[in-house]
């Protein structure tokens, strides 16, 4: 089995020794040539069957011309030498009429034995024409023709007799020709067709495929992103389509390896930054015996602060894991939630206004600790791009927190009366590192209030047409919490 299997895979494998091959320019050459020899096949085929019949047109019009002489003359007044003489000019056997019920045999100089082939040139369809030529043409016989016309002077049909052989060597003498104009014609064709295709085709994509091949060695390299040329064809747009591929790797890269640098450094000072925030928060707990009344309003929440910051050391900055841990979701009084935002702001002493208009006795179920982060980042957001305009106003700079309930959905919003977010910017504002507040910030915090209200299953987007910018937050109630509400209430 498997030596009769070699054989089949011999010629790959020596056609492959021996170079074949063939790359994109080679194959599109191939293609080319046997494209245009095809055509030319195509155009050979009819033009063959064409000479034929204008061949055997030619000696029946000659034969038309004698047959107006030779019925001219008296019966039997034609000299043989004649006859046989105008028999040769028309390249006949012989020259017959028939008119009426009378068959007349105009000249004869040899009568064959056999007639091997009838042809009726009154009435010729052209794919009889096509077969009957190269039935000819390949035919090694010599072989009689009988062919029939139209006759003179009213008569019925005329008919001569041919040999085959002269009318098989004219039409290989016309393919010989034809068949050498074909090869000139398939060669400037082909050369032709070749060199516009691989200016035009074959150039660009070697061109886009050694930029792949240099990218992809160094991707974070700006100067390794493929040059756009003026082309609007399919080429130009697979050129700026690539460029702004690799534009868009070349920056995810980039965001990719500025997270990892800041793992690496937030892992390096976790452990230190722990410790100082442990000793922070025994300092505090001192504070709590001491009489003023503003010392225990605020030590309280000093406290909760800290007891947050360590938690997220204890994570490790929570947005350099792989993902935020699961929310643990309970209900919780959004005035409440909003008013600690404000009061960790420390907006009291800025000339920036606070406007909280919350439903009142909202719930939202929610995990406390990451919707105070939600809504820290937001506002904290709005505060610093309010900030870029100082001094402030507090008539015309304001922050404004909304939140109702629609249904099973609580709908939070967060806006202020900045300069709003550039048009620029806003395809990118939940990526990494696009910060758009202020020149010093971060760009995390809109990334991380975006994931932990997905973590909720909610939604968060910028509110078009408005003053500034408002970003609208939703977070459904949970499902389960529906069911088993629905299922105590069919209980009851």
């Amino acid at each position: 089995m498997t030596e009769e299997a070699a054989p089949a895979d011999g010629p790959k494998r020596g056609l492959a020794r021996l170079g074949f091959n063939l790359g994109l320019s080679g194959k599109l050459l191939v293609l080319t040539i046997l494209f245009v020899l095809i055509a030319e096949v195509l155009i050979y085929v009819p033009s063959i069957a064409t000479f034929r019949v204008n061949w055997l047109s030619d000696r029946l019009a000659a034969a038309h011309t004698a047959a107006l002489v030779l019925d001219a003359a008296p019966s039997g007044m034609v000299p043989e030498s004649l006859a046989r003489q105008i028999l040769g000019s028309v390249g006949a056997r012989a020259v017959a009429m028939k008119m009426g019920t009378q068959r007349r045999l105009l000249a004869v100089s040899d009568m064959p034995p056999e007639i091997h082939h009838d042809i009726d040139m009154r009435n010729m369809i052209w794919f009889r024409a096509i077969a009957d030529a190269f039935d000819t043409l390949l035919s090694r016989d010599n072989d009689v023709m009988r062919v029939v016309g139209p006759a003179p002077m009213g008569g019925d049909f005329l008919e001569i007799l041919l040999d085959e052989a002269p009318l098989r060597q004219a039409m290989l003498r016309f393919s010989f020709n034809i068949m050498l104009l074909s090869l000139l014609i398939s060669g400037i064709t082909a050369t032709l067709v070749y060199l516009a295709l691989h200016r035009m085709l074959v150039r660009p994509m070697r061109r886009i495929t050694a930029n792949m091949m240099r990218f992809r060695d160094d991707p974070e390299n700006p100067a390794r992103v493929i040059a756009v040329s003026s082309r609007q064809d399919e080429i130009g747009l697979a050129e700026r389509e690539l460029a702004g591929m690799q534009r868009d790797l070349a920056s995810m890269l980039q965001q990719k390896n500025h997270l990892a640098a800041l793992g690496l450094a937030v892992s390096k000072i976790n452990h230190d930054l722990r410790n100082l925030l442990t000793s922070a928060q025994l300092f505090s707990e001192g504070l709590t015996s001491l009489p003023d009344p503003r010392v225990q309003r605020f030590a309280p929440k000093l406290m909760r602060a800290l007891e947050r910051a360590i938690a997220f050391c204890e994570s490790t900055l929570s947005y350099g894991r792989a993902q935020e841990p699961p929310p643990d979701r309970r209900p919780v009084e959004a005035e409440a939630l909003i008013e600690e935002v404000h009061e960790t702001l420390a907006l009291a002493e800025s000339k920036i206004a606070w406007i909280a208009a919350i439903e009142r006795g909202l719930i939202v179920d929610a995990d406390p600790d990451q919707l105070l982060r939600i809504l820290l980042n937001l506002a904290r957001n709005a505060v610093q791009a309010l900030e870029t305009r100082a001094p402030n106003d507090p008539a015309r700079d304001q922050v404004r927190i909304t939140g109702r309930r629609e249904g099973a959905v609580v709908v939070i919003e967060v806006s202020d009366t900045g300069p709003g977010i550039p048009e620029r910017s806003r395809d990118r504002l939940f990526e990494a590192f696009q910060s758009i507040a202020r020149s010093g910030g971060t760009g995390l915090g809109l990334v991380i209030a975006a994931e932990l209200v997905r973590a909720h299953g909610g939604e968060i987007k910028l509110v078009e047409g408005t003053i500034g910018a408002t970003f609208r937050l939703t977070i459904p109630d949970r499902a389960v919490e529906l069911d088993a509400h629905r299922s105590a209430r069919a209980r009851a």
